[in-house]
């Protein structure tokens, strides 16, 4: 195999950044896989030169130079700047190639402008991509079966790790996996049907003792959809090369395995942030030990178990999804907005339903039902739009809950009561920061944009209602302002796709 000269791209972000919450937050987004490609193409002999965008580089002067291949990393929020990249790379003789959620989620709209796409991805895929990589005049599309069976660990990725961490002024989380897929259901996650599994203990335990000899006491983000599913045997490993306390630990898991005895352990292995799934107070109570329950009763008990979190976790921040088929009225919201009472310490995190492609079998019936909308790739990111037409409601009288909800949430009431809840310096700053900031603040501000279009212009209430496909100039100007420089390089047709592309293609495959 000849040597090639290999870019790699992990783009956190879809543009330029400017909040402080982004300073301070988006070096610790970055994904595993590019590092885990990067370390893959090393092994090969290959030479790499990789780049984590956070928003807050020159993109044109960081990037790779003289390659030969560039694969690029994104989430759907970003494919517009991964495609004109692609765009510019291929200009230039590359072979490019996407990786990521997006490849996944829409491999037959990217296949439109990368020489490859790339699903799940074992080492064997990446030696056989290298081992005949020529530009493609249709693009194509390579995936296994399944997730791969192990990863190279944080020792081996240490060099393509570092330079990331550096960027970040604060806080420096190390990601890392202890399990791919998921055992839950919810109709409308990526994870949803890949099949669960864990990785090897043992390079768990060879990460953890190297990064003890990188940091004083290192932070370590776990990735994994719902970490702790096989609960002993996780924090068996962790408790056996990390003395109690020795580092902090974050992890998104589910509320039925935060029981007591588990958040006992949880603190004594120096577990500080969890996020869980609470998604909806009428359906997915697996996730929340509540499956016999919903509505108030729910409600009631998910804030009672939260509040229990909250004497061993200092900082949790609970998760919804707004706007599932389940939802209907004032109930939903006004809930939620007990919840935030009953509750004052958590941070929610709130989601509008978003269809994302191929990424859940879910996604079908919406695309059946007329109901998925073609908004570009840069606003589905779960909060800039909604791309699913809801059940239950008229988009104004949405958006005007969502509103409400998000007002009554960020008040200077609610922070200032989540401020006095917290307990200790860092989570009190950080979730200030965070309503104040993009999260808060910023969404408050968007969605009343949103809600003023509606109401004002007819084309802009035509497109959400799906009477047209001609985006309106709103979201255009966005599109323009954040590529800046890179817009220039997006392909012709690229703003556009076919948002019922996976209903298309499982017709052919029954025919």
């Amino acid at each position: 195999m000849a040597k090639l000269k290999i870019g790699i791209i992990d783009l956190v972000s879809k543009g330029p950044a400017t909040t402080m919450w982004a300073r301070i937050m988006h070096a610790n987004l970055a994904s595993i896989m590019p590092t885990v490609v990067a370390t893959w193409c090393e092994q090969e002999g290959h030479s790499v030169q990789m780049i984590c965008y956070t928003g807050f580089e020159d993109l044109d002067k960081e990037l790779p130079r003289d390659v030969d291949v560039v694969f690029i990393c994104s989430f759907t929020q970003a494919a517009l700047l991964a495609y004109a990249l692609s765009n510019y790379f291929r200009t230039k003789g590359a072979v490019t190639v996407l990786g990521g959620p997006h490849a996944r989620c829409y491999p037959d709209d990217a296949i439109l402008y990368f020489d490859y796409v790339l699903g799940f991805t074992h080492k064997s895929t990446i030696i056989g991509l290298l081992d005949n990589c020529v530009s493609q005049s249709e693009g194509k599309y390579l995936s296994e079966k399944n997730q791969p069976v192990s990863l190279p660990g944080v020792e081996e990725r240490w060099k393509f790790i570092e330079p990331t961490l550096k960027k970040a002024p604060f806080i420096k989380g190390v990601p890392m996996l202890g399990s791919l897929g998921c055992p839950y259901t919810c109709p409308f996650c990526i994870d949803s049907t890949v099949p669960y599994q864990t990785l090897d203990f043992e390079t768990t335990k060879n990460d953890l003792r190297f990064l003890l000899t990188k940091f004083k006491r290192p932070l370590v983000s776990w990735h994994d959809p719902n970490f702790g599913i096989k609960f002993n045997e996780n924090l068996d490993a962790i408790a056996s090369v990390a003395p109690p306390k020795s580092f902090r630990f974050i992890a998104e898991s589910s509320l039925s395995i935060l029981t007591e005895d588990h958040l006992k352990t949880f603190q004594q292995n120096g577990f500080e942030a969890i996020l869980p799934g609470i998604e909806s107070w009428y359906e997915l109570g697996n996730k929340s030990r509540t499956a016999h329950k919903s509505g108030e009763e729910k409600m009631n008990q998910v804030s009672e178990h939260v509040n229990r979190v909250f004497q061993y976790i200092p900082y949790v921040q609970t998760n919804f999804v707004l706007g599932l088929d389940c939802d209907e009225g004032d109930e939903p919201f006004e809930l939620t907005k007990r919840f935030v009472d009953k509750t004052p310490a958590a941070f929610p995190g709130y989601s509008l339903l978003s269809a994302f492609g191929e990424a859940a079998p879910l996604n079908l019936g919406y695309q059946r039902e007329n109901r998925v909308l073609p908004f570009p790739f840069q606003f589905l990111n779960n909060h800039l739009a909604m791309n699913i037409k809801p059940k239950n409601y008229e988009w104004i009288d949405f958006y005007d809950k969502v509103i409400d909800l998000t007002s009554y949430t960020f008040s200077n009431k609610a922070i200032y009561r989540r401020f006095m809840a917290n307990g200790g310096f860092t989570t009190k700053w950080m979730n200030v920061m965070r309503a104040i900031s993009s999260e808060g603040y910023g969404r408050l501000k968007f969605f009343r944009q949103v809600r003023a279009q509606l109401i004002e212009d007819k084309n802009f209430r035509d497109y959400f209602e799906g009477e047209t496909t001609e985006l309106p100039s709103f979201y255009t100007d966005i599109i323009k302002e954040t590529l800046g420089y890179w817009y220039q390089w997006l392909p012709k047709g690229a703003i556009e796709h076919d948002q019922n592309a996976y209903l298309h293609k499982s017709l052919k495959k029954v025919a």
